[in-house]
């Protein structure tokens, strides 16, 4: 049986997006099955004492701004520092990501990174409609589909379940990574998730 990786997260993180397909290529070569957990990390930040990016002092804001950079030209992947439509809510974008999963877990995957690309390398906004729609067609869904199930009042209510259930684990930011009841936080913790999952 596969071992499951915990992906909790929010659709909108540049760590996120950083981190992604690394992770889902480590999933792939550790057999493992990666469980998309979409949050409102806005909640999850009330809880844990965490501070929407706006309300951080401007030392940390500033510091954000060359780590970012720094992750970006390391991992040699595009990155707007100041994309157009961020900060945005990462919501709707959650619920997609949430009705995906419902019809294809493995195009939702491919769903949830193609996201992140969207905003913080490509200009485009996830609180778009017709963008996730041409986002998740690009992706081989049914766009018709996923929106229908995105609308489903029980996916929404799953993504509130999952942010409680976040809570309730500990979990403070994104992307968490989790397996067997470790916690890994950051993109940058991925190589020692790794080193666990070769155990």
């Amino acid at each position: 049986m596969a071992r499951v990786i915990d992906y909790w997260y929010t659709p909108v993180s540049p760590y996120v997006y950083l981190g992604h397909d690394r992770l889902v290529r480590l999933a792939r070569d550790a057999g493992a099955h990666v469980e998309l957990k979409p949050v409102d990390m806005g909640r999850v930040f009330a809880a844990s004492g965490g501070l929407p990016l706006a309300r951080r002092a401007p030392q940390r804001q500033a510091y954000r701004l060359v780590e970012l950079r720094r992750w970006s030209e390391f991992l040699g992947m595009p990155l707007n520092l100041k994309p157009r439509y961020f900060p945005c809510p990462g919501d709707l974008a959650a619920h997609w990501i949430l009705a995906a999963k419902s019809i294809d877990p493995a195009r939702a995957l491919s769903f949830a990174g193609a996201i992140g690309k969207a905003l913080w390398a490509d200009e485009r906004d996830p609180t778009d409609t017709a963008t996730l729609a041409e986002i998740a067609a690009g992706c081989g869904l049914d766009a018709g589909a996923v929106a229908a199930g995105a609308a489903d009042p029980q996916i929404m209510s799953y993504y509130d379940t999952l942010t409680q259930q976040a809570i309730d684990a500990g979990v403070f930011g994104a992307p968490t990574y989790v397996v067997d009841g470790e916690m890994f936080w950051g993109q940058d913790r991925l190589d020692l998730m790794a080193r666990k999952l070769a155990k």
